[in-house]
């Protein structure tokens, strides 16, 4: 539907004088004049121009069409017909213009914009030109208009004018998506012209456009079969690109790359069959030296965009190892490419980089790229081979280049670097001791990776030998860099640390970082407080033991860093003090916390400016303190929220180009803009903007966590927020921020409810906030593109369910179950993708451990879905019933031998939570699902074995006669489960406890089916239960009600099995709170006291004779209080 015009402003009676006379038939000039003006460097004189355009474009937009055409195609003056051209496509993308426009002035324009291609002898216009007639064909073709362009194009394509063969074929490549399809019939034809236009009879500016054709029309074809037809055009293809580096016309070898790329990216499976020979050429300008470095460049993207490809054809570049090992070579020599710059040694935070060179930037990115997509297995032994000789090197640069390579290739190579992690970390310790202090800086660093990638393994096995290395390099005076970094460095260590590692060497780090706050060099200074903050966090209460020595010279920085050059020092003097409180807890804490939480109020009281770094470090510190103190937190609130809310609705600061523009986004070298290009649009984000309202909104979560009914007064306003961003696509963390904060703000309402806390709000209000928050979270679900974060989501919603899940109503329960089908769905549907991809050609294991990581991921989300359904049941009971019948068919196929194991235990536990919440309604599925769940108990894998087991528990206790004839069949498989050799090993210990608890409830439920004088005993024996926490402590209570009521065949005859009951009496006392119920351990005590009064002393000494030494001693204990 076309989008009305917007009103016109009103023109003025000169205005109309003047448009009146542009419009005057036969009279160009006065139109000329404006399209002249509008070129005017005169600002006023361009502005007029400008408003007087406007006024005709929206009134007039017939005329105006036919004015800029005629200048198109008539006119002397070159600049005039580029102009016309350039504003013909902005009216043309103008939708609200275009509909404005009469069919008989479209078929003027269409011929007049054919005519002008034909005439136009100058090629920059031609391609103007071009992108006129690609924007009209896009909007007229899928409308079956425009019929006679398809033959105009082939006509300029085969004609002997090699500019109208380059604009024919450039328009034809823009047009290939909506053409493609419907010319599926002529692929011979096109296929033939196509070969001929990239033959070396044409001249490269043809091939280059003709080149650009073949990848637009493969990317838009729908099949394999149907691209093959052109593989064999790819030694063409190639060819185009090499004659233009010889012919020394690199801009347009530059454009045939990153046609290459695109390619590359979208159909590799392309160029397979030649990839030899494409990957070969690739390299050998990336070789080439005296080619500019863009080129290079542009040359090594292809290859590791081919690599990255791994959804298309996986496997396939593993299958070059020459390729890797020369790809390799030219990444490591560019890494040499750095110089040893002055500046570097002055050690000022922005000089970090200095010397280092686009060779270097690129060199360093793609390693860490290749590393991840081809994976250790093709990299270490690579790196194995290259690097000894480049660490045995007298220049620093190879040396520094060795170092630099293994921080960057660790994350891709994670598994194979840990199997030879001795190895990796003497290679980079060995060069703590370098000569060279950049060589130095470049080995600290990659410690620092390397703990954060092959982390916690590298911390447990090589704390004794890193740690005191990294202590050393702390007292390089002489290069406060590489004392900085070394600081920094502790931060990665002690991330991955656990407090029983840090504590023996927390006296010496600490005293050195003490020392280094008290440095004149300020990077030193807030290296130390990042590490002095990460070593608190890690080590928790055992900080407590420095707090006194440490918080004085944290206050001091916070209070005295006051000058702008000084504003990160107490931006992470701030962070510092709040992970030292949150470690040392509370009660430490609270005498110092007052002072610091007056600073903090003065600071956020001051102007601070929109780039200084106290902003967002303040909205972190903040969360932190109010973590640490709790409820006592709340006075501060009112003064910390605003500021949060304002970060929390920054608006993105976006700029959207068009793909095709020669401009930048931003002319400024700001790093903090990033830019994706999605269809023709170029689109540039701030991320600092983005990352502050990410904080933002964390912090928000975190409060509303923390303080819960507390939170209450902001609830609202919070709400109002964050829902919008539950589809934030501009930000993953804003996104997940938001979802995890929406069961916390239902919390929080609901406690505050409940405590009369709550402003004279009730249970209409949090109904209100329900009403509000689960279907926009059942929405943003819907449209959601990660996985991962559809993971999070159904967590949330389950979360939602909880809190006020008896509040929704029969409309918002379908919304939900219908995502939950759709969740099925699209999980399915990628797990078939994934599936094919395991059948390509190049398929290979390390492909194949990716879409396991891949696969753990799916699972994640069926199991929220499981959760999920659970949450409904059992809010819901019998009224879900219907739901489940039409949910049958998505959750029966996962019962299948063919579906993972966890799919297969989803199925079971929510058919369990159908029997155990629905119980006689539930009893018409019995049929169908108990067959399943006999079968399931011999599953090899245990989580599925207990959850069946556990199914048979509750149909046992639920099912009554319709379980009655499957009794004997459930105990055959119940004691095969508890008489497995390993049922009492850590991984089958649940499926063993949950059988003993199944078994029990076949002897309470069914006593008249079994042979009870058999059984029973052989259920005792099993006790008592220790590894499901839950089902001891059912077990152990259904015990004590047997024995209370002197069940005869659990005390055996002539008591013979009492022993054996005070043995798992005393056992289960002994364990606490851990197996019993305070309540059940109390009966437990009484009738060990009975027993006592009841039976001779001798026959209750002997029992007691047959326990434990300390067992006898806690009976006797408990007993005599």
């Amino acid at each position: 539907m076309a989008t009305p015009p917007p009103p016109s402003p009103q023109p003025t009676q000169l205005q109309l004088a003047q448009i009146a006379a542009i419009l005057t038939p036969n009279s160009p000039a006065h139109f000329e004049t404006l399209i002249t003006h509008l070129m005017s460097p005169d600002n006023a004189l361009r502005s007029q121009s400008e408003s007087l355009y406007t006024l005709i474009k929206l009134n007039h937009p017939d005329s105006l069409s036919l004015l800029l055409t005629s200048t198109l195609t008539a006119s002397a003056s070159p600049d005039l017909r580029s102009m016309s051209a350039l504003l013909l496509r902005k009216l043309v993308m103008d939708e609200s213009v275009l509909s404005g426009i009469g069919s008989e002035t479209k078929q003027t324009l269409k011929r007049g914009l054919l005519e002008a291609m034909l005439r136009e002898e100058s090629r920059s216009i031609v391609k103007k030109i071009g992108d006129v007639v690609v924007e009209l064909a896009g909007v007229e073709l899928p409308e079956g208009n425009w019929g006679g362009l398809m033959p105009f194009l082939y006509n300029c394509v085969v004609s002997g004018d090699a500019r109208l063969k380059e604009a024919g074929l450039v328009v034809f490549g823009q047009l290939a998506g909506y053409i493609g399809e419907s010319m599926v019939g002529e692929l011979g034809m096109m296929r033939e012209v196509l070969g001929r236009c990239l033959g070396s009879g044409e001249g490269n500016e043809v091939r280059i456009a003709a080149l650009g054709a073949v990848v637009n029309l493969v990317e838009c074809l729908g099949s394999g079969e149907e691209r093959g037809r052109f593989e064999d055009l790819v030694p063409g293809m190639v060819g185009t690109l090499n004659e233009a580096l010889n012919a020394g016309m690199e801009a347009m070898a530059q454009e045939a790359l990153e046609l290459l790329i695109d390619l590359a990216g979208t159909e590799p499976r392309f160029l397979r069959r030649r990839i030899v020979d494409v990957v070969g050429a690739m390299l050998q300008i990336a070789e080439a030296e005296h080619l500019e470095e863009g080129t290079r460049h542009l040359a090594i993207e292809f290859v590791i965009t081919l690599a990255e490809a791994r959804e298309r054809a996986p496997g396939m570049m593993r299958k070059m190892p020459q390729f890797v090992h020369r790809l390799f070579a030219i990444l490591m020599k560019m890494l040499c490419d750095i110089e040893d710059e002055p500046a570097w040694h002055g050690a000022e935070t922005e000089d970090e980089d200095a010397g280092e060179t686009s060779n270097y930037s690129v060199g360093q990115e793609s390693l860490d790229r290749l590393a991840i997509s081809l994976g250790g297995n093709t990299i270490v032994p690579v790196a194995s081979e290259v690097l000894p000789a480049y660490l045995a090197a007298l220049e620093w640069q190879k040396r520094h280049a060795a170092m630099t390579c293994l921080a960057q290739i660790a994350e891709g190579c994670v598994k194979v670097m840990t199997k030879n992690l001795e190895q990796v970390v003497s290679m980079v310790l060995n060069l703590f001791r370098d000569p060279h202090p950049r060589v130095r800086w470049a080995a600290i660093n990659a410690i620092g990776q390397l703990s954060t990638d092959l982390g916690p393994d590298l911390q447990t096995q090589f704390h004794s030998t890193v740690l005191p290395n990294l202590a050393s390099a702390m007292d390089d005076y002489q290069n406060p860099r590489v004392q900085a970094h070394a600081a920094s460095a502790v931060l990665n260590f002690s991330e991955n640390c656990t407090p029983e590692i840090l504590t023996p060497y927390l006296d010496g780090i600490v005293t050195k970082l003490l020392v280094l706050l008290q440095n004149g060099k300020q990077m030193v200074q807030e290296g130390a407080l990042t590490a002095l903050a990460s070593v608190a966090d890690s080590s928790q209460e055992v900080f407590q033991k420095y707090y006194s020595t440490v918080i004085p010279y944290l206050i001091a920085i916070l209070m005295n860093a006051t000058d702008k050059s000084h504003r990160m020092l107490r931006a992470k003097a701030m962070e510092c003090i709040s992970l030292v409180g949150m470690a040392v807890g509370k009660e430490k804490f609270k005498d110092d916390a007052k002072q610091v939480m007056e600073v903090l109020m003065k600071l956020q009281g001051s102007q601070l400016e929109a780039d200084d770094p106290t902003i967002s470090y303040m909205l972190q510190a903040w969360a932190r303190l109010c973590k640490c103190l709790g409820q006592d937190f709340l006075p501060y609130m009112p003064f910390v929220m605003p500021p949060l809310l304002q970060s929390a609705q920054l608006k993105p600061d976006v700029t959207i180009t068009s793909a095709n523009s020669d401009a930048d986004i931003d002319d400024s070298d700001d790093e903090s803009i990033e830019t994706i290009t999605l269809g023709d649009k170029r689109i540039g984000i701030k991320t600092s903007v983005l990352e502050e309202k990410a904080t933002a909104c964390n912090m928000l979560c975190c409060y509303a966590d923390e303080l819960k009914e507390g939170f209450f007064p902001w609830v609202d306003q919070v709400a109002t927020i964050l829902v919008p961003l539950l589809k934030f696509y501009f930000h993953e963390e804003v996104r997940k921020a938001a979802v995890s904060a929406m069961p916390e703000l239902l919390r929080s309402a609901k406690l505050a409810i409940e405590k009369g806390l709550a402003q004279d709000r009730n249970e209409s209000y949090l109904k209100q906030l329900t009403d509000y928050i689960v279907p926009a979270l059942v929405e943003a679900l819907h449209k959601e593109p990660e996985v991962g974060i559809c993971s999070n989501m159904l967590d949330a919603l389950n979360e939602c369910i909880q809190v006020s899940g008896s509040l929704l109503d029969e409309g918002q329960v379908r919304s939900i179950v219908d995502e939950i089908k759709q969740v099925i769905t699209a999980s399915s549907s990628r797990k078939k993708d994934r599936e094919d991809r395991t059948k390509a050609e190049d398929f290979d294991a390390e492909e194949g451990e990716l879409l396991k990581e891949e696969n753990e991921e799916e699972e994640e989300l069926f199991d929220q879905v499981g959760d999920c359904l659970g949450t409904l049941i059992k809010t819901f009971k019998s009224a879900f019933l219907p739901f489940f019948d039409e949910l049958r068919s998505y959750l029966t196929p996962m019962w299948g031998k063919d579906k993972t194991a966890e799919e297969r235990r989803i199925a079971i536990c929510i058919f369990d939570d159908i029997v155990e919440q629905c119980q006689g309604a539930a009893l018409r599925y019995y049929e169908t699902y108990l067959p399943f769940l006999l079968a399931a108990c011999n599953d090899e894998n245990a989580d599925v074995r207990q959850a069946a087991v556990y199914g048979l528990g509750v149909c046992a206790e639920y099912g009554g006669s319709v379980f009655r004839p499957l009794v004997g069949e459930a105990l055959s498989r119940l004691s095969a489960v508890i008489g497995h050799p390993n049922a009492r090993h850590p991984d089958d210990i649940m499926a063993h406890d949950n059988a003993v608890s199944a078994l029990g409830k076949i002897c309470q439920h069914h006593r008249e089916c079994i042979n009870a004088a058999q059984i029973i005993p052989l259920w005792l024996n099993c006790l008592p239960i220790k590894g499901d926490l839950v089902e001891a402590k059912v077990v152990h209570e259904q015990l004590c009600s047997m024995v209370e009521r002197s069940d005869t065949e659990v005390l055996g005859p002539n008591h013979q099995y009492l022993p054996k009951i005070v043995a798992v009496f005393a056992e289960v006392l002994c364990a606490g709170n851990d197996l019993a119920t305070e309540q059940t351990a109390g009966r437990m005590i009484n009738l060990l006291r009975q027993l006592q009064r009841t039976l001779p002393p001798s026959a209750f000494a002997s029992t007691l004779s047959s326990l434990q030494p300390q067992q006898q001693l806690a009976l006797q204990t408990i007993l005599s209080s």
